[in-house]
């Protein structure tokens, strides 16, 4: 995607051929500042502070962590350290464990003074790999789309609600919520996206807004609560959403606030999608709302919020009682009952263990 006008992926080797940059996405929409990560616990830094953030991308930056942390020891201990390290940083996005199960599978048998280049090769490869599945997403999310304009009167402009940021800053490339709505309009179908505000952190007002501005594509911030609403008066033609970790039985785990709007879609009779790579699809467990890890984030989100004050300076305010008291679960689980597709790499299918196997049988075990 482009940021004024050039080509950017969220993550990427450095000129020097080992270094790893990337955006940080903390201090978005109001600065635009590229970090560079030479250290393992520089990588475990930008996922736990959230420089990275979206399950693809996080599996990203952590097969680059193991990279970096390879360079400095390449033995077999060094990466089993590593991936702990690496694992324990967000327990929710399945993709994090995935990647790294991937690379270790690929590295522990090498010899030692092969593995930091082998490591690189294939780190880049699953980046590779990442831009054209949310490429091929975007193909399949598109063709909802048409479909729906087709059923307006004048093929009307539709109107899209999406939540959190699931563009291309949460993946290496395109996204994967926004990877359908970026392809129809660049096939020339008129779209205006309704972005949900997403407290915590405000991923919509502060990543997707950005996003979409960048892309020139029309949208509206609105509160959190108001999609509902929004949905009531007939301006909502479809919700599509991303997810850091969906099961084999359609269950999906997605930012705080996603069971809501599902709630409010189902009531109305407008379609809920789900976009979402085979990677993000845990096959391990059955019951998402027993089975999937909630990560519970420092009260601090919820009683301060960041922004820019009328001196242009990046500053933070409270907004609670000095000693109120505050909870901040950063993700729900939507049953799969409210979903009615999900969105992938190999096609459009519904949310329930047959369809997905009938997707990815290789998965069928």
């Amino acid at each position: 995607m482009k940021v004024d006008g050039h080509h950017f992926r969220s993550i990427w080797v450095a000129e020097d051929g080992w270094g790893i940059e990337l955006i940080d996405q903390t201090l978005l929409p109001h600065r635009f500042h590229i970090k560079r990560l030479e250290t393992l616990e520089d990588a475990v830094t930008a996922i736990y502070n959230m420089w990275v953030r979206g399950a693809p991308l996080i599996g990203a930056t952590a097969a680059y962590g193991l990279c970096l942390a390879l360079r400095k020891d390449a033995s077999d201990q060094s990466i089993v350290q590593a991936s702990e390290a690496l694992l324990a940083t967000r327990p929710t996005a399945i993709n994090l464990r995935w990647a790294l199960d991937s690379l270790k599978a690929g590295l522990l048998p090498l010899a030692e003074s092969d593995r930091v280049a082998a490591a690189y090769e294939y780190t880049a490869r699953l980046c590779d790999n990442d831009v054209t599945t949310n490429s091929s997403i975007g193909d399949h999310g598109h063709a909802v789309i048409r479909d729906i304009q087709k059923k307006k009167p004048d093929n009307d402009t539709v109107n899209i609600l999406t939540h959190c940021n699931a563009g291309w800053l949460a993946t290496v490339d395109w996204g994967t919520a926004l990877a359908p709505i970026y392809k129809a309009h660049d096939a020339g179908i008129s779209v205006q996206v309704w972005v949900d505000e997403t407290r915590p952190r405000n991923q919509g007002a502060n990543l997707t807004a950005w996003e979409l501005g960048q892309h020139g594509i029309p949208y509206h911030i609105i509160v959190d609560n108001a999609g509902g609403h929004l949905m009531q008066q007939g301006q909502v033609d479809l919700c599509i959403v991303g997810t850091d970790r969906t099961t084999a039985s359609g269950d999906v785990c997605n930012k705080i606030g996603t069971y809501l709007k599902a709630l409010a879609a189902k009531d109305n009779h407008i379609p809920f999608y789900v976009a979402l790579p085979g990677s993000t699809i845990d096959w391990t467990i059955r019951d998402g709302l027993y089975e999937i890890p909630i990560e519970q984030r420092d009260s601090v989100e919820v009683t301060h919020l960041r922004g820019k004050d009328n001196r242009g300076k990046r500053c933070e305010i409270q907004l609670t009682p000095d000693d109120a008291r505050a909870a901040n679960p950063a993700f729900d689980v939507t049953p799969a009952r409210l979903v009615t597709g999900l969105i992938t790499e190999r096609g459009l299918c519904a949310a329930n263990r047959k369809a997905l196997y009938s997707l990815y049988p290789d998965q069928h075990q």
